[in-house]
């Protein structure tokens, strides 16, 4: 005879700090972090013309971490005189295949020291541990991986042409993926026989400059490349250097306006990578589950701190109702905390300023009249941290639909057919990427080909891959970066 279950025994399923994750923290220790850093020019560490240095703070404890340099136009012609003469001396005189094996060297090292660059990357950027650890070092691995691999294979690459290196390239870095972003632009270019002149943006110089000491026990020649810290009067000073060939910049809209007309009137080539206000669209057909998952990992995960984070999200109205259940149950989950914490979802804010940027957004948001949620995840008292938080009800003429925040906040809109979805997802002056969520193949190519992005996701979001380009138009910039399209903008025929 069958008993019955006693109803007082079944545990419900109980969501985020009921029943709380037990602290599971990422060692500091293993970063070895010296307390001031200089500028890597010519292959060997050298003070700054003028003597000044600037702290980077750890934006989850709101202290000191360490000291770079601020280096002035007289670094900054001693870079580019050292790349010059690197290039002339020895890396376009050096067989393709032997350049492929410096590339390959580097990688091998990274990958080596690839728990010591995550924790690193976590410290300065106040990103989780889980993601520099699982996706920013071994994504900047594999780019080096991947263009060791093309360094002797360039006719292939450019079929009936003879490419030929530019030169020198002025290459500047954002602060949200530091070292990935320095790799996407380090590795295409030497590949190609190119020396570099890089800059990573001031608040996030560690894993760059770490990546020099990658460099020097790598033996490439001297002056091959060059990473010089500073503040935006060192990214001008380099961009309107005479002795530079090539800039490549990843950052906001308004300062690649600003170079796009500094060079405008030189022979140098751009290539630029911007701002992004990303469509990620769900169709009524969509597997919701794995949709909302999309979603989070699109805008949640990584802060909001992607160009392409897919920060408007456009629901086919039947399915509104369930789907923002759904996300608001999910965002319930979401841990809030110390980025060294591998159970960590949602770390810290990279500074103060970008901090208040979000806040004002929010406010803004609130002001306008959408519908606000956020999670009720308590944030440490310590630290630059911010609510997972999203709008409903938002206006497509919104503030929060048009411009870029670059934080953890999403703008929810709805819509009933494909055309107006279409319409509403090109209404921006961004055109970096975007997401869609449908069963129907015929559906995706054809969204695909009228959406006005550089990359469009099918049924995912967010996923990178060496081989494959990355890249927007209109204001989100032009070139590409990745895959052989990376290539090109390094060479002359």
């Amino acid at each position: 005879m069958a008993t019955k279950k006693n109803k007082s025994s079944i545990r419900p399923l109980r969501l985020g700090s009921e029943w709380p994750y037990a602290p599971a923290p990422e060692s500091a220790a293993i970063a070895r972090i010296n307390e001031q850093y200089e500028l890597f020019i010519d292959g060997k560490w050298q003070k700054p013309a003028e003597g000044t240095y600037f702290d980077s703070i750890n934006p989850a404890t709101e202290k000191k971490l360490y000291r770079a340099s601020l280096a002035t136009e007289k670094d900054v012609d001693k870079a580019v005189a050292a790349a010059r003469k690197a290039s002339d001396k020895y890396w376009k005189k050096m067989s393709p295949a032997e350049r492929g094996k410096y590339i390959f060297r580097i990688a091998r090292l990274m990958q080596e020291q690839a728990r010591e660059l995550s924790v690193m990357e976590t410290l300065d950027g106040g990103k989780p541990i889980r993601e520099s650890r699982d996706f920013d070092i071994p994504m900047a691995c594999n780019h080096f991986f991947y263009y060791a691999g093309w360094a002797d294979k360039l006719e292939y690459a450019f079929t009936n042409r003879t490419p030929k290196p530019i030169g020198v390239a002025a290459q500047i870095t954002p602060w949200n993926f530091p070292l990935l972003m320095a790799a996407w632009k380090i590795a295409p270019a030497l590949a190609t026989g190119n020396t570099v002149v890089l800059k990573p943006a001031e608040t996030t110089s560690l894993t760059t400059l770490k990546l020099a000491s990658i460099i020097q026990e790598a033996d490439l020649p001297p002056g091959v490349v060059n990473i010089i810290t500073g503040a935006g009067i060192t990214g001008a000073a380099l961009v309107r250097h005479p002795g530079i060939n090539k800039i490549a910049f990843t950052g906001s809209t308004a300062v690649g306006k600003l170079i796009q007309q500094e060079t405008a009137a030189s022979n140098k080539k751009l290539t630029l990578e911007l701002g992004g206000k990303a469509a990620n669209i769900i169709f009524s057909d969509a597997p919701i589950d794995q949709a909302v998952e999309g979603v989070v990992n699109g805008i949640f995960f990584n802060q909001g701190h992607v160009c392409c984070a897919g920060s408007r999200l456009y629901v086919q109205e039947s399915i509104a109702p369930l789907f923002i259940q759904k996300l608001k149950d999910r965002m319930a989950t979401l841990l809030v905390g110390d980025p060294m914490d591998k159970n960590t979802d949602i770390g810290a804010i990279n500074s103060a300023e970008q901090l208040e940027k979000i806040n004002y957004y929010i406010r803004l948001g609130k002001k306008e009249g959408s519908l606000h949620y956020e999670s009720a995840a308590s944030l440490p008292k310590k630290g630059y941290f911010c609510q997972p938080t999203l709008f409903t009800k938002v206006a497509q003429s919104s503030r929060l639909a048009q411009e870029e925040i670059f934080g953890p906040v999403l703008a929810i809109l709805t819509f009933r057919t494909e055309d107006e979805v279409i319409e509403k997802a090109n209404n921006t002056p961004y055109g970096l990427s975007a997401g869609v969520w449908t069963d129907k193949g015929s559906r995706i190519f054809n969204m695909s080909k009228r959406l006005k992005a550089g990359v469009i996701w099918a049924n995912s979001y967010n996923l990178f891959d060496p081989t494959s380009p990355f890249g927007g138009y209109k204001e989100s910039g032009y070139g590409r970066e990745g895959g052989l399209h990376g290539l090109l903008p390094y060479v002359s025929f």
